[in-house]
């Protein structure tokens, strides 16, 4: 008699449907609480609809960008801390459009684990949708994939599109920057998404800390330290181009200022950063002593310490720093543009800030 089969489910293959059920149960009205009159569906749709204003442009343009949060996820995956990994994708997201000035309009996230844990998806989608709020944005759609063998059991991936929309006469692109043009600094919360290979590396196998430490010079955890969320940008610069004619703008990520600034310089001109003008936060301070990391490595992997740059005429600086500051940031003015074949040309050495 021939031996009967082994019934097999899909759930036997590692993929739990009904996991993914009670996730988007959880997500619902996390995610309902992004939305604007804008969004023409509810979550669950084959395909998310949004309906576009155009009223006040006349000449609308569509801008969009996807990444994803790099490494960093590894911390989240160390000390399970999930809620805040979303906020770093959207922000990275919509800092990218904005620098060209358009407005977020909507985000649709992508995550896959190995092995779905409904309650961990629920955070990853909480700090999305802070972040979407955040910055004014809906989150109108995504998609969530099992995918056994593909990531460990207790990893996931994730990435996110952003879509936003400037006037075309407004697209900001470096193209009027000229000579004499002054660089403004908006501050980091930390590293933001990007050189976390190399500070995990320096954090977990050089020091041979781990995320419960606390990291000397900080006064908080490496966990804590290296889970600061990236900052969104996106509400003060849209006020600030409401004020100011902005020339040009470079999110620092990988890279750092060495490679970002240059991207939004026109042919002929270079900028000239003056180190001196602002304290790198104790984190820079401490991988830069116990990796024994070379100043011009530091520069190109990390943001350190200035998140966002700002490209203004002169006789724009003063309205510009005073519209910031009323904005309760706290920006600098940290070069200059001169002469040059597109790079930056540093001078003096990096200060850091006194140890906590």
């Amino acid at each position: 008699m021939a031996k009967e089969k082994p019934v097999l489910r899909y759930r036997d293959a590692g993929v739990n449907i009904d996991a993914a059920d009670e996730a988007v149960r959880g997500i619902k009205d996390l995610v309902k609480k992004t939305y604007d009159d804008h969004v023409l569906c509810d979550i669950g749709t084959f395909g998310a609809m949004y309906q576009l204003d155009v009223a006040g442009i006349e000449d609308p343009v569509l801008v969009s960008s996807v990444d994803g949060v790099g490494t960093k996820l590894k911390l989240a995956f160390m000390t399970g801390k999930h809620d805040t990994i979303g906020i770093d994708l959207v922000s990275h997201c919509v800092n990218d459009i904005l620098v060209q000035g358009a407005k977020p309009l909507f985000f649709l996230d992508y995550v896959a684990f190995g092995k779905l844990r409904p309650q961990v998806m629920v955070e990853v989608i909480r700090g999305i949708s802070y972040g979407c709020r955040y910055a004014g944005c809906a989150l109108i759609g995504g998609e969530t994939a099992e995918m056994p063998g593909m990531y460990l059991d207790n990893e996931y991936d994730v990435a996110g599109t952003i879509v936003g929309m400037v006037d075309r006469k407004k697209i900001i692109d470096g193209s009027t920057i000229e000579e004499g043009d002054v660089v403004i600094g908006l501050h980091s919360s930390g590293l933001h998404t990007n050189g976390y290979s190399l500070a995990r590396k320096i954090c977990f196998e050089v020091a041979g800390l781990s995320h419960t430490d606390y990291m000397p010079g900080t006064g908080r955890s490496v966990g804590d330290m290296l889970l600061e969320p990236h900052r969104s940008y996106s509400k003060v610069i849209q006020i600030l181009m409401k004020i100011v004619t902005v020339k040009g703008m470079a999110h620092i990520t990988g890279g750092g200022i060495t490679d970002n600034l240059p991207r939004v310089l026109p042919a002929g001109l270079s900028a000239e950063i003056q180190l001196k003008t602002w304290e790198a936060p104790p984190i820079f301070k401490f991988l830069r002593d116990a990796g024994n990391v070379p100043e011009d490595d530091m520069l190109r992997t990390f943001n350190m310490g200035m998140g966002f740059l700002v490209i203004v005429s002169a006789d724009q600086r003063d309205k510009a720093l005073d519209a910031l500051m009323q904005a309760c940031e706290a920006p600098q003015v940290i070069g200059r543009i001169i002469k040059g074949e597109r790079k930056v040309n540093y001078v003096g050495s990096t200060r850091y800030a006194a140890s906590d």
